[in-house]
């Protein structure tokens, strides 16, 4: 099965973020003083720096797997 470009887009894009939420706990676990608000703050900080461009779907064929 394949998808199209945008959902592949949109996986690939949810990979990154998951990581990039991986490294940050990983990053914060030593952390003693932070709170819970910081730490999410931090991770939304650092999901918006991301280059995530928006791609647009267009149905040429009248059938896509999304």
């Amino acid at each position: 099965m394949s998808y199209c470009e945008h959902c592949e887009g949109q996986r690939f894009d949810r990979a990154r973020v998951l990581r990039m939420l991986r490294q940050i706990r990983k990053d914060l676990e030593f952390t003693e003083d932070l709170s819970a608000e910081e730490a999410l703050d931090q991770a939304l900080q650092a999901i918006r720096a991301m280059d995530i461009p928006h791609l647009e779907w267009e149905d040429t064929s009248g059938e896509v797997v999304h």
